[in-house]
C-alpha cells in the first residue's frame, strides 16, 4: 500500500478555554492510504484517516512530533496491505508510535475497508444508526456574559439537544457558578447539560460543585480532578451525587480496570485511544466493568469526527462538536440531523472534501 499525508490549518469560529489554556486553531495531518483490493499494487481505492496535535497536561503529541512518527511508517507499510490490519497494528506498537498517528493510520484502514466492500462502516459493523443521541455543543471558560452569548450562538447556528460546559476556572469555583448561573436560561427546554472541568479542581471543590451542579439538572461530570489526583477518585466517588467520568485519565482499554471502581463512565477520543480498533476495544471493556462511555475531541475535522460518528450507536453521551465550530474545515462527513452526529450511507467514512480545497 502507498502512504500519503500532508498538513492542514483549521481555524475555530471561537477560540476555546479551558482549565489548561485557549486554543484558537490547530495543524493536523490528513494521510491517505492507497491499494487496490487484490493487493496487486493498483492504487484504486484510497482511505482517508486524521491525527490532530493534543495536550492532556501531562502528555503532549505536537504537529511535528506526529509527522515525524507518521514519516517512519512510509516505508515500514508499504509492503503491507490494508486487510492485514492485525499486522499492521503490531507494526504500530513496535515501533512505539504515537496514539494520534496511529489513530491516522487506522482510521484510514477502516475508510478503506468500507470501500473496498462498498459499505459505510456503521453498516459493516452491523449498527443501527438510528440509536445515535444526540452531540454537544461546547461552551469554554469565558465570563458569564461571554459565556451566555457563545450558547446563543450555537443555537442559532444549529439545533441543540446537549450542551457540556467547560469549568474549573483558574478565578475558582465561584466564577464557575457565576458563568454557569449566566448561560443556563438559555440552554433550550429539553436539552441535556454536562460539566467538563479539566481536572481544575481540588477534591473539596469537586465536592462542591458537584452538588451544587446536581441541584440545577446536570447529568454528569467530566473529568474534575487532575490525573495527579486520580488516587482522590474514590473518595468524590462516595460523595458526589452526579455520575463521574473520566477523560485525561483515561487513554486505553487499559487504563480502565483500575478506575473502573471509582468513577462511572469514561471518554474516549480516537488521538488517546490511537483509533477506532481500540476505541472499540475500550468500549467492550467499559462494558465488561458496567462503566458508560461517551465519545469526545480535540481540534478535529469532519473526518475524526464522522469517523466516530460511525460507532455513535455504541455511546451513552457524544461530544463530538469541534468541526462545527471551525472557519475552514476541508472535509464533509457526518451531517447534524436533529442534534445527532449521523454518518451518510456512502463506503467507508462516506467523506468528501469542500470544491475550493
Amino acid at each position: 500500500m502507498k502512504i500519503t499525508f500532508q498538513t492542514f490549518t483549521v481555524h475555530k469560529r471561537v477560540p476555546l478555554t479551558i482549565s489548561r489554556g485557549t486554543r484558537s486553531g490547530s495543524t493536523n495531518l490528513w494521510v491517505r492510504i492507497q491499494a487496490d483490493g487484490s493487493g496487486s499494487g493498483d492504487s484504486g481505492i484510497e482511505g482517508w484517516g486524521e491525527a490532530s496535535p493534543f495536550s492532556t497536561g501531562e502528555q503532549t503529541q505536537t504537529t511535528e512530533s506526529i509527522a515525524q512518527d507518521l514519516q517512519k511508517l512510509v516505508n515500514v507499510l508499504s509492503p503491507l496491505h490494508p486487510l492485514q490490519h492485525q499486522v499492521i497494528e503490531q507494526a504500530l506498537a513496535e515501533l512505539s508510535i504515537c496514539s494520534a498517528a496511529c489513530a491516522d493510520i487506522d482510521v484510514a484502514l477502516y475508510d478503506w475497508l468500507g470501500k473496498y466492500t462498498r459499505l459505510p462502516l456503521w453498516q459493516l459493523w452491523g449498527l443501527d444508526a438510528a440509536k445515535i443521541g444526540p452531540t454537544a455543543v461546547t461552551v469554554g471558560i469565558s465570563s458569564p456574559k461571554q459565556a451566555a452569548t457563545r450558547l446563543q450562538q450555537w443555537c442559532h447556528q444549529q439545533g441543540v439537544a446537549a450542551v457540556k460546559v467547560k469549568l474549573g476556572s483558574p478565578e475558582g469555583i465561584m466564577a464557575d457558578r457565576a458563568m454557569f448561573d449566566a448561560l443556563l436560561p438559555y440552554v433550550p427546554e429539553g436539552a441535556k447539560v454536562s460539566i467538563d472541568a479539566n481536572g481544575g479542581w481540588g477534591l473539596e471543590d469537586a465536592v462542591t460543585m458537584a452538588k451544587w451542579l446536581a441541584d440545577r439538572g446536570v447529568t454528569y461530570l467530566e473529568q474534575p480532578l487532575s490525573v495527579d489526583n486520580d488516587t482522590q477518585l474514590p473518595q468524590l466517588f462516595a460523595r458526589s451525587p452526579l455520575p463521574i467520568f473520566i477523560d485525561e485519565s483515561c487513554f486505553t482499554s487499559a487504563d480502565i480496570h483500575r478506575l473502573a471502581h471509582c468513577v462511572h463512565g469514561i471518554n474516549i477520543k480516537l488521538m488517546k485511544a490511537g483509533g477506532l480498533t481500540e476505541a472499540r476495544r475500550m468500549i467492550h471493556t467499559a462494558g465488561a466493568c458496567g462503566l458508560q462511555v461517551m465519545f469526545g475531541c480535540y481540534s478535529d475535522s469532519a473526518i475524526a469526527n464522522t469517523a466516530l460518528a460511525h460507532f455513535s450507536p455504541l455511546a451513552d453521551h457524544l461530544d463530538l462538536d469541534s468541526h462545527f465550530n471551525l472557519k475552514d474545515d476541508p472535509f464533509l462527513g457526518a451531517q447534524l440531523i436533529d442534534g445527532a452526529l449521523v454518518p451518510n450511507n456512502l463506503p467507508g467514512l462516506g467523506l468528501t472534501r469542500h470544491a475550493k480545497t
